[in-house]
């Protein structure tokens, strides 16, 4: 992928810069439904951040259910380590980002 981001916020997408790529986080209804048989139940995750209980396996969870236009064989433990090279900030801001277009209504197919 390169480095120009391909999220559109109309859409309910999400960037997220990991190194010098920007990957496209998309809610589609599927990639929900894989992360909510992952994670459990989505309101409740959104519960838990709310409160102040953010979990980093969460946000990766739900950031690798969400990834769109990726190519290739993708390596979750790789993922995962990339990550966490970007830094919490980054993360949780993507997090936020991404929960907030969840549960606003403009996660589109």
């Amino acid at each position: 992928m390169s480095g120009r981001s391909m999220a559109n916020p109309v859409r309910g997408e999400i960037e997220l810069r990991l190194g010098d790529r920007a990957l496209c986080l998309r809610p589609s209804f599927a990639a929900l439904v894989r992360a909510e048989a992952e994670l459990g139940s989505l309101p409740k995750l959104v519960e838990r951040a709310a409160a102040g209980d953010v979990r980093i396996a969460d946000a990766v969870a739900l950031f690798w259910h969400c990834r769109h236009g990726e190519t290739g064989d993708a390596d979750r433990e790789r993922f995962e380590e990339d990550v966490a090279i970007a830094g919490l900030q980054q993360i949780l801001a993507a997090y936020r980002a991404l929960l907030a277009a969840i549960f606003s209504g403009c996660a589109r197919a």
